[in-house]
């Protein structure tokens, strides 16, 4: 295992030449970033998940019924053992075929059989009250990450200047406010990443888990290689981005 994490960790590939790890150990004078400032990232992503149920429950609900939003799901399908045998075990999008032979069996026709299964499949959405308490929370995260990235931006150099991006790396002090920056952002994807398997689920499903994964990996390792200037800017772009599409 040490041979690979050596293999995996080759200064050759994440630094620059003639860097070593070593080079970016923190110091009386300049604090770096380290690996295990990340492990942070765990209990405070457990904290923005019960921060969130809070939120939904006594923030984005009592907005959503101000604003008429509505709490009811998809009119029910009428209970029928066949067709919720045929919907679970076999399929939710009956064939021809097997729509004449339920038609038979049931002494219904293929119309009203359609139409249940239709009902059957809308009865599992969720109602729009809870998609407005999932977006709304994210709106308001998106919102503030983006407010505070601003503000902090806006004092440095490499807002107006992406030269100084690269100026002097990897030698580059942590400020407090990047490390702070970064990990909230991270926590969020974690949070994010083990949350959706509990939200709703949406066609995207895979795709948007896919990108979470690939989201904490940029986050995680461009942290580790100080490559956190750059990355500001990038999450700034990302959240101003997300606060429109929520």
């Amino acid at each position: 295992m040490a041979g690979i994490l050596a293999w995996f960790w080759n200064e050759r590939f994440w630094l620059p030449h003639n860097v070593t790890w070593a080079d970016l150990q923190s110091t009386e004078e300049a604090a770096f970033p380290q690996a295990e400032d990340l492990y942070l990232a765990f209990p405070l992503a457990f904290c923005i998940f019960m921060i969130r149920l809070l939120f939904e429950r006594f923030i984005a609900k009592p907005c959503a019924l101000g604003l008429k939003v509505q709490a009811n799901g998809p009119q029910k399908a009428q209970p029928n053992a066949i067709l919720e045998k045929v919907f679970t075990a076999i399929t939710k999008h009956p064939d021809e075929k097997r729509l004449e032979g339920l038609s038979k069996q049931l002494d219904w026709d293929v119309r009203s059989i359609q139409r249940w299964f239709r009902q059957r499949r809308n009865q599992e959405k969720p109602s729009t009250l809870t998609k407005f308490c999932e977006s709304m929370w994210r709106f308001t995260f998106y919102l503030y990450i983006f407010t505070y990235g601003v503000r902090f931006l806006k004092k440095t150099p490499w807002l107006w200047n992406t030269r100084q991006c690269w100026n002097g790396y990897p030698y580059q002090p942590l400020m407090p406010d990047l490390h702070y920056y970064y990990i909230v952002e991270l926590s969020f994807y974690w949070s994010l990443m083990f949350s959706q398997f509990i939200d709703i689920k949406r066609k995207d499903f895979g795709i948007m888990f896919t990108h979470h994964i690939v989201t904490v990996t940029l986050i995680t390792f461009s942290y580790v290689t100080n490559l956190t200037r750059v990355g500001t800017l990038t999450l700034c772009l990302h959240d101003a981005a997300d606060v429109v599409l929520e």
